[in-house]
């Protein structure tokens, strides 16, 4: 394997990761409008990710880095014809932190409303724009021979990567879903569940058209076994879902994320961003790395410090792991 294949299947995996975390994060700042009645119980849903939203965000971070590092040529176009749509993505994650961190700094419902809405649409977007972002990618955009894209913000819009976009959308308002049974206690964990359900059987319905468009247009026998997976594990989700398990429901839509990130990349190599102008001008894992020797001084970096971050990780969520609910949040602080 040439290190420009690792390093191919290293950011589908730091991707992987930012969907399967972010994607639940995506998802509670959703329902703090679709489940949560009143303001302690959205409270109660912005403490279950507050210890660790912002350490999610880290995956982002290191995907971006290490594709401008690894696939500069991939980073330059990406970034330069998709400007309008990440520079949302951008906003709206700037945004959504600063109103985790202010929505409490003050005790006025206006306030507090707000900011809680700026939750909910900055969470909204994301999730939704994800999906149109890489529906583009593995379908294909307008890239001339020179590696630049051609084409205009509308069209990016076309009915498969407005599809993609539904489809992350609704997956990861399912993962948050589940996220908020796993971790709270008393009649919002119900409603979670119940609410879970009826979100999960959207996303099944719409990951499956959306899957099977995708096997249609670029799809082998790898991405069609990734499909396979998918599939199972969302129907493993519900069933646990229904079932009460919990732990497993959470584990299995995070699975079902998973799944469906590696079909993309599955149909997607070897190249990187597909041209519909001509097939000759794709931008290939191999034409648009860097050297061997950056490579390889990335490799060495990445093998030192990504079990660090990783155990790091995993200890935040250990410490963090109880439930919570509404009896949790004092009386004096219930507005706030």
């Amino acid at each position: 394997m040439h290190l420009h294949d690792l390093w191919f299947i290293l950011i589908a995996v730091l991707w992987t990761g930012y969907f399967f975390l972010e994607g639940f994060d995506f998802g509670i700042g959703i329902l703090t409008r679709l489940l949560a009645r009143g303001t302690t119980e959205r409270r109660v849903l912005i403490n279950t990710i507050g210890p660790v939203w912002d350490g999610n965000e880290v995956w982002l971070l290191t995907a971006g880095g290490a594709t401008f590092a690894a696939f500069p040529d991939w980073y330059a176009t990406l970034f330069s014809g998709f400007y309008l749509p990440l520079l949302i993505i951008l906003v709206c994650l700037i945004v959504r932190g600063v109103a985790f961190e202010y929505r409490a700094k003050r005790t006025e419902e206006r306030w507090q409303r707000n900011w809680e809405q700026a939750i909910f649409w900055t969470s909204l977007l994301p999730a939704f724009l994800w999906g149109v972002a890489f529906a583009n990618i593995v379908h294909g955009v307008d890239i001339d021979a020179q590696k630049n894209y051609t084409g205009t913000f509308w069209d990016l819009l076309s009915p498969y990567a407005i599809l993609g976009g539904l489809t992350t959308l609704v997956l990861f308002t399912f993962h948050g879903a589940v996220f908020a049974a796993l971790k709270t206690v008393g009649d919002i964990r119900t409603r979670a569940r119940a609410l879970a359900l009826q979100l999960g059987l959207g996303a099944a319905v719409l990951a499956a058209v959306f899957l099977i468009w995708t096997q249609a247009h670029s799809g082998d026998a790898w991405s069609l076994a990734a499909l396979v997976v998918a599939v199972a594990a969302l129907l493993g989700a519900l069933a646990a879902n229904q079932a009460g398990r919990e732990g497993w429901a959470f584990g299995l839509s995070g699975a079902t994320i998973a799944a469906t990130v590696a079909m993309l990349f599955l149909a997607l190599f070897p190249d990187v961003m597909p041209s519909t102008l001509d097939p000759a001008w794709s931008l290939t894992v191999e034409n648009s790395a860097s050297s061997p020797y950056t490579l390889k001084v990335m490799t060495v970096v990445a093998l030192v410090f990504t079990p660090i971050v990783l155990l790091y990780q995993a200890w935040t969520y250990w410490v963090f792991r109880k439930r919570i609910g509404v009896q949790h949040i004092p009386a004096a602080a219930q507005h706030r």
